[in-house]
């Protein structure tokens, strides 16, 4: 919806505009443009080292695509958390070595077929299934998870504080670029009226384009990152509930149980849901 968002913002400022009596023409500033997103995008050069930019560029595609999980996708985890538990509580741990070997073609995983395309899952629940046949104790298990997560959770904040930093810094770019426009006018101060009237709308729409941007499209965008980012990492936390009351001795059903109650209570799975669930995976 993030694209949805900010076609209402721009359709609705537009519209007001026509409303007033504007003319579209004089918003078409390609040198405004120029300035102000030239501008931002140096600032983030300037601003990101290493892999940053890379990661920035990922996260603003990932705004525009739906990555939360829905009642559905949590559902799906945790019947395949109650059918990793039952596999080890009838053969034990070491039971898992030919599904980690490549769960891609294991017939234990290739069942969940949402879950294997969770690129953040996966790798989580396979590394700590490992650990777990490796004999790490639950204690240490999940310390190694929480680790991970505490990972997992600055790493998404490092693009998304850049984002914002150069969302925040594009109204003042703004004043730069309208500061410019006045600069030209007060050079064209013996042309007619209506001349000096263009370049004086030309430099206000410097400060008009940097105050859309920031707070129209470069804002929402990485509040809509963050926002993802949070939900992710409950669904990985999920994972690490619900195994982690496995290895501590709660039954299979228990342990699920542990782990839906960890979902945000929009997303969670209804009990009866979750039973019914666990009932065709016995079967």
């Amino acid at each position: 919806m993030a694209l949805v968002g900010i076609l209402i913002v721009l359709g609705c400022v537009g519209g007001g505009f026509a409303i007033a009596g504007g003319n579209f023409g004089v918003l078409f500033q390609p040198a405004e443009f120029v300035v102000i997103v030239g501008a931002g995008v140096g600032a983030l050069v300037a601003t990101a080292p290493g892999r940053m930019r890379a990661r920035v560029m990922r996260a603003l595609k990932a705004a525009f695509k739906d990555g939360v999980p829905k009642k559905d996708d949590y559902l799906e985890l945790l019947k395949l958390l109650y059918d990793v538990f039952q596999l080890v509580r009838r053969n034990g741990a070491l039971a898992l070595e030919p599904h980690l070997a490549e769960p891609q073609k294991s017939a234990l995983f290739k069942k969940y077929g949402g879950f294997m395309k969770n690129h953040h899952a996966v790798p989580f629940l396979m590394e700590a299934l490992e650990q777990m046949i490796n004999g790490v104790e639950v204690h240490d298990l999940d310390q190694l998870m929480e680790a991970e997560l505490e990972t997992f959770k600055e790493e998404g904040h490092l693009p998304i504080g850049l984002i914002k930093t150069v969302g925040d810094s594009l109204p003042g770019i703004g004043i730069v670029a309208a500061v410019l426009g006045i600069i030209v006018t007060m050079s064209h101060m013996d042309a007619p009226p209506a001349v000096i009237g263009h370049h004086v709308a030309a430099a206000l729409v410097g400060t008009f384009l940097g105050i859309l941007l920031s707070y129209g499209v470069m804002g929402p965008l990485a509040n809509n990152v963050e926002l993802q980012e949070a939900h992710q990492l409950r669904y990985l936390q999920c994972i690490r509930t619900g195994l982690i009351s496995s290895m501590k001795g709660a039954s299979p059903s228990i342990a699920v149980e542990f782990a839906r109650k960890t979902v945000f209570a929009d997303d969670r799975p209804a009990s009866r849901d979750v039973a019914k669930a666990l009932a065709s995976v016995k079967g």
